[in-house]
């Protein structure tokens, strides 16, 4: 099964997906989109606020309460050169809780736009922070693959990381809707529920639900749980190579409440999942759970799950049930006296993939020759293209500020 995952070829998952049909804005009210309805191989539509109704009583829906960072910024070189530097993940400290209290400096690594104009030297930048002027600078360090270590320093001790964000940063929209930020994305680009800061992009399946929506899923008794994926930058990056084997998946951070764990484990390890962000977390969580089968005294190593660990068949060889690795979870946390854990996951689901905990997912429309793509297939067990062609001959919005889908196997 690796093998032939490993062959798929990308060019296999392309659709014609004309300009006018990417949503460049939202709708003005989140919960009026539309919402494309696939059940068991039947396709139909819907208004998004209606979406309660089609799921059963007693299940459990998980949210990515991650919340979108101010994380482009801009400085300007005396020789007028625009510099944009945009945050990628937090370097020094490492972790996201810490970094966003950090005071007087810290450390991030970043992509540099027109790097050719900063050889050397610091940038510099003036803002303003409750009516007192800082000076910010960048500094440009050792490089890392594609990215770059930046220390940040500013003058104001009393300041956080997260002010200097809010202050001096601009909300990084998707490179393809191909325009500025404004103002109003601020709101409109931020999920109604979003709490912990850390995405460089939003988990767009959840920009529909509005506090109305949530309400009908309690009176429908829908239960909620959230978890946190750090959406990274990595997750717009094509897939270039010919065949999948060759795409190296971005490393995402994160993070899951011990009581999200129990309820996992009281609903049969069964959940509905809002966003692909969702699903890399749900399903990374087995192979977690794996890792303390045999080793349940393992490190914190064991809490990263690699890109083609899924198809190595060992999981399946031990024949572990996903309750028994949400099980192996909370017994590891409770024996290392843990109410959160932490993780990374590079996981890449693709046809092939054999899903443990995702039983339903609530997701957007994603862009030709994707990983997202992939996931969505090996999701509906390769029947994308009706959902696709359904979508596009019924006019709905596509991408990020798009419509949205219900996809039921």
């Amino acid at each position: 099964m690796e093998k032939d995952t490993k062959h798929i070829r990308i060019k296999d998952y392309s659709y014609e997906l004309p300009d006018e049909r990417i949503a460049k804005f939202p709708i003005a009210q989140r919960d009026q989109s539309k919402l494309l309805v696939y059940r068991h191989g039947e396709v139909s539509q819907d208004i998004f606020c209606n979406i309660a109704r089609y799921l059963p009583k007693g299940a459990l829906m998980v949210f990515n309460n991650t919340r979108v960072i101010q994380a482009r910024m801009h400085f300007k070189k005396s020789t007028g050169a625009l510099i944009e530097v945009f945050l990628l993940e937090p370097a020094m400290p490492a972790d996201y809780e810490q970094m966003f209290q950090a005071r007087g400096k810290c450390a991030w690594l970043c992509l540099v736009g027109n790097l050719k104009k900063w050889k050397e030297g610091r940038l510099q930048k003036e803002i303003a922070i409750n009516g007192k002027s800082i000076t910010l600078t960048a500094d440009r360090k050792s490089e890392h693959g594609t990215s770059f270590w930046i220390d940040f320093e500013w003058d104001d001790a009393s300041v956080s990381f997260a002010e200097i964000i809010d202050a001096a940063g601009e909300l990084p929209i998707p490179p393809y809707l191909n325009r500025r930020t404004e103002e109003s994305d601020k709101v409109t680009y931020q999920t109604v529920y979003s709490k912990i800061k850390g995405s460089v992009a939003a988990p767009t399946a959840g920009l529909h639900f509005t506090n109305e929506v949530l309400k009908s899923l309690d009176e429908h008794g829908i239960q909620r749980e959230e978890l946190t994926l750090h959406v990274g930058a990595g997750t717009f990056k094509p897939v270039k190579s010919e065949e999948i084997e060759g795409h190296d998946m971005h490393t995402e951070y994160i993070s899951v409440k011990r009581e999200t764990i129990m309820r996992l484990i009281d609903s049969g390890a069964r959940a509905i999942a809002v966003g692909t962000t969702s699903v890399r977390t749900l399903e990374s969580l087995y192979y977690i759970g794996c890792h303390f089968e045999t080793n349940p005294d393992a490190s914190d190593e064991a809490l990263h799950v690699g890109q083609w660990e899924p198809y190595d068949g060992m999981a399946a060889q031990k024949g572990i049930s996903p309750v028994k690795a949400l099980q192996n979870i909370a017994a590891w946390m409770e024996k290392n006296g843990l109410n959160t854990l932490h993780g990374s996951t590079q996981i890449i689901i693709a046809p092939g993939y054999d899903y443990k905990i995702v039983k339903m997912l609530v997701t957007n429309f994603h862009q030709p020759q994707s990983t997202l793509l992939l996931l969505v297939s090996a999701f509906v067990h390769g029947d994308w293209r009706k959902i696709y062609d359904f979508a596009l001959a019924h006019d709905f919005r596509f991408l990020s500020y798009g419509d949205s889908s219900l996809l039921i196997p």
